[in-house]
């Protein structure tokens, strides 16, 4: 996932049992099909070519049971290395924060939820019967990427939508080619929990 042309859509398919979703580019080329494996006790996402699922490109998988502080490691096909996301423990009770680290296991950069009282009114305003039928059109969170200066380099929006389907990624800032598949995979991530969530 290298020169990828912004914006990213994720969508995601809420007419299987499966948490999947497609990511397209700008011009709605399909750029990867992410699929989580159902009944397993942790987290392995497979991250394939397209929507056929005939090649796998990256795998994402965590390193412990679920937990306020797991750690999710990247590989691509070969089985490489290639870093991993780490979701920040206690501090993510109020707003998502999480780390990409890369192969050499350095804090490369961060992620951020930019206003916790997104997630406080949708998960208020879920529970209510009939209100919580327009939650995915009232209240869209959105992370930001954030480099090792705090300067904004991508940002994740939740799109107004019924049951949380889209999300976008738009490029704040350009960052090195090397960068770019291990932040989209972080993403992917990331929208797997956060959605979840509320």
């Amino acid at each position: 996932m290298t020169d990828l042309n912004f914006p990213i859509s994720f969508d995601f398919n809420i007419s299987t049992i499966s948490n999947d979703f497609t990511a397209r580019d700008a011009q709605g080329k399909v750029i990867a099909y992410i699929r989580q494996k159902m009944f397993k006790l942790k987290e392995d996402i497979e991250v394939f070519a397209d929507d056929s699922r005939a090649q796998v490109n990256y795998n994402i998988k965590a390193d412990k049971w679920i937990d306020f502080s797991t750690a999710y490691s990247f590989t691509d096909s070969k089985g490489k290395e290639l870093g991993k996301v780490a979701r920040k423990g206690w501090a993510s009770l109020w707003k998502a924060n999480y780390d990409i680290i890369d192969q050499h296991q350095k804090p490369q950069y961060k992620i951020r939820e930019e206003n916790a009282w997104v997630k406080v009114a949708d998960g208020v305003l879920g529970q209510i019967p009939i209100l919580s039928i327009f939650t995915g059109y009232l209240f869209n969170p959105s992370y930001i990427v954030l480099d090792a200066k705090e300067q904004k380099v991508v940002r994740l929006k939740k799109e107004p939508s019924f049951f949380g389907r889209k999300f976008t990624v738009s490029q704040v800032k350009p960052t090195d080619a090397d960068d770019d598949h291990r932040i989209m995979l972080s993403l992917m991530m990331l929208v797997l929990l956060e959605r979840r969530r509320g």
